[in-house]
């Protein structure tokens, strides 16, 4: 689950884009698996473990052995099981769209253009690079800053991320308005410390980056000397950025994000950089004021701009563009880009499907047209009844705890009670469905559809700025297996597509249903108040609501969290990054709390006889786990530890269960068992 906003967007997004279009192969699940994904599963267990001293291993090790991550993904889990039914049902909904080449609905159409371009794969490669000539043309004629301050404009617009990243955002002191946003960007590299670490590992994935540059140039047509001088410009322009950048750590405090300043001053601060060209560029409205999120990044692009030359930029350009279209492009570039950023980066070892690879990309660019198609098919009102019961009780639950809280004092608990009292609940799919009338489809013109989907939604981020917010607005797509707390619209999302089995099944029992579901809607709840959401107040605006006293009791607390999970091992050497991921194992522990505390209540006392074996608690923690069941190649677990705010499944369960004396009663787990810990973490 994610805390979804632009300052601690959930990476892995530069990894995502970058994934190649794989040759069209068969759409088999991996493994022999079958495609229904049960809500609890018997054969998932490991009976042979002794769920006293490793929890997770007894709830999945059966699955663990059955699915290994497949070929073409470095990763597999629950969440990828329920996506490759969503992916299955979204198919269907797109071949036959792709087949009605009039259909009377607007968003069909659309959606069936998109896709049948994308699977085009004869003509995308008789087409070889010809398609990026118009987009590269404008690169090579910049013949002065301001030119160049243009281009980056127009490559924004593409959806393609050089030198800084520019957005509309909700005003961090003003919940009411949308102001223009500056923030750090333009790297090939996931994550900033990929570029800055001395450790053998990232210092030959430095490397094997520059070694994938040069090979992507030479595949432009350029000699081999001069790709690899292009790929060594490179890596220095991405350094640069890299050292003026925030780390993923430092970025999960907004208030080190918020910098509201005048355009005036912007400019005057960077003269180098033509801003009015570039908001001519984009298409901006009148932009008096911004918040500028690094105000150190932005100085390094200054000095980027002053220290390189013209034809470095060039060249920094034309790399980042090629990245962004290699999954539309040839065979040649999208067997390459997939050598880096799937099988070195990942470990992946072969392309996914062709027809996963062009459902994923329709579903970003068109993501609620195709989004209602597929919840009218899946979902319905019913089931947003049904789960919205559920965040009912877990809210009921959360209003309990704030009130018995012994560390919180009253005047803190009045306000997070009134906080609580305003979270918005957003379930399986907006109440007003997106326009798409203005996007233009273009059958056979893969890269050109890719293009006008980033720009009409970079327009549509553009129209935001001086108007007040939507609160209405959807941040993720209804068939997307995730969920997500908006500290800013103070709301929690849970679309269609992750209201579904192994999270939520309608024929199970509430034990196992609170144990998953229930857990992931107490975990966004709790968003509101960990070390980041409880820097915004009921309406949404950055305030501190909090006496100091309270404020130090609670990091008290969360140090005992930073603690234990940075003890935990990813890989090898890698430990994980106890304050990276401590927002979402706070989360974690609140929200499986707060779940149990919900089942007590709906059962009222009422005694439940097992259920194949299984106590109503014992069931209640299985259905925990078994949502966290996964199985990832060695290059993910390297990348996710330094990448990734969630701990991996093994802690994100054991994590939990071990610090609660409700698991340990469940199952009866002696004082000293691996699965009871001595000093246990608790904040909520």
């Amino acid at each position: 689950m994610h805390f979804r906003k632009a300052f601690i967007l959930f990476i892995l997004l530069s990894v995502t884009m970058a994934q190649p279009l794989p040759a069209l192969q068969g759409a088999e699940p991996p493994g022999g698996q079958s495609d229904v994904t049960p809500g609890f599963d018997l054969t998932a267990l490991d009976r042979a473990t002794d769920p006293c001293t490793d929890f997770y291993q007894f709830a999945c090790g059966g699955w663990i052995a059955r699915n290994p991550a497949p070929p073409d993904q470095p990763k597999w889990s629950r969440f990828d099981e329920l996506q490759r039914r969503n992916l299955a049902t979204l198919r269907r909904i797109l071949e036959a769209a792709a087949a009605a080449r009039n259909s009377p609905d607007v968003d069909a159409a659309k959606i069936g253009g998109y896709y049948a371009s994308c699977m085009d794969e004869p003509a995308i490669d008789a087409r070889g690079l010809t398609p990026l000539d118009a987009y590269l043309e404008p690169i090579r004629a910049i013949a002065s800053t301001a030119d160049l301050s243009a281009a980056i404009g127009r490559l924004h617009r593409l959806g393609v991320r050089v030198a800084f990243r520019f957005r509309s955002e909700q005003d961090f002191k003003d919940a009411t308005s949308v102001i223009a946003v500056a923030d750090q960007g333009g790297l090939g590299l996931p994550d900033r410390d990929l570029y800055l670490k001395e450790d053998p590992r990232s210092a030959a994935l430095r490397t094997q980056y520059g070694a994938h540059v040069e090979r992507m140039f030479g595949l432009m047509g350029d000699p081999a000397s001069t790709a690899r001088a292009k790929a060594a410009t490179i890596m220095a322009i991405e350094t640069a950025f890299a050292r003026a950048s925030l780390d993923r750590a430092q970025r999960r405090d907004p208030a080190r994000l918020y910098h509201k300043t005048t355009m005036a001053q912007v400019a005057a601060s960077t003269q180098s950089f033509d801003w009015a060209r570039y908001l001519r560029s984009i298409g901006a409205p009148d932009i008096k004021v911004l918040n500028v999120a690094a105000p150190e990044f932005l100085a390094a692009v200054e000095q980027q701009i002053q220290q390189r030359s013209l034809e470095e930029w060039k060249t920094y350009l034309t790399w980042h563009l090629v990245r962004t279209s290699a999954p539309v492009l040839a065979s040649a570039l999208v067997d390459e880009n997939f050598s880096f950023y799937g099988r070195t980066l990942t470990g992946a070892s072969q392309l996914a499907p062709r027809w996963r690879r062009c459902v994923e990309a329709t579903d970003r660019s068109l993501g609620e047209a195709l989004g209602r198609l597929f919840v009218g098919e899946t979902f319905g009102a019913d089931g947003k009844l049904r789960a919205l019961a559920m965040v009912r009780a877990l809210e009921k639950a959360l209003q309990a705890d704030i009130r018995d809280l012994s560390w919180m004092s009253e005047p803190t608990k009045r306000q997070a009670r009134a906080k609580l009292d305003a979270i918005a609940e957003k379930i399986g799919y907006p109440d007003r469905w997106r326009d798409y009338g203005r996007l233009e489809i273009v059958r056979g013109d893969a890269l050109g559809n890719l293009f006008r989907s980033n720009s009409f939604e970079f327009d549509r981020q553009m129209a935001k700025i001086g108007r007040p917010v939507d609160r209405a607005e959807w941040l993720i797509s209804p068939p997307t297996v995730d969920a997500y707390y908006d500290p800013q619209m103070n709301n929690i999302n849970f679309p269609a597509g992750i209201l579904q089995p192994p999270f939520f099944d309608r024929d199970l029992d509430d034990a196992v249903n609170f144990g998953a579901i229930g857990a992931v809607i107490g975990h966004e709840l709790t968003h509101g108040f960990d070390d980041e959401g409880r820097q915004f107040d009921a309406e949404g605006n950055l305030r501190d609501w909090w006496t100091p006293e309270d404020a130090h009791r609670f990091e008290e607390r969360t140090a005992c969290l930073v603690t234990q999970y940075g003890g935990y091992t990813a890989i090898d050497e890698v430990t994980l990054n106890g304050k990276l991921t401590l927002g979402e194992n706070t989360a974690d522990h609140g929200g499986v709390r707060l779940a149990l505390m919900a089942l007590v209540d709906t059962l009222g006392g009422r005694r439940v006889p097992p259920i194949d074996g299984f106590t109503s608690e014992q069931r209640f923690f299985l259905g925990w786990g078994q949502i966290w069941c996964q199985n990832q190649t060695a290059e993910m677990a390297r990348l996710l530890a330094v990448t990734d705010p969630h701990s991996p499944g093994k802690y994100r369960v054991n994590g939990v269960v071990s610090s609660m004396p409700e698991f340990q009663k469940a199952f009866n787990c002696s004082a000293g068992a691996a699965m009871v810990r001595e000093n246990m973490c608790r904040v909520w």
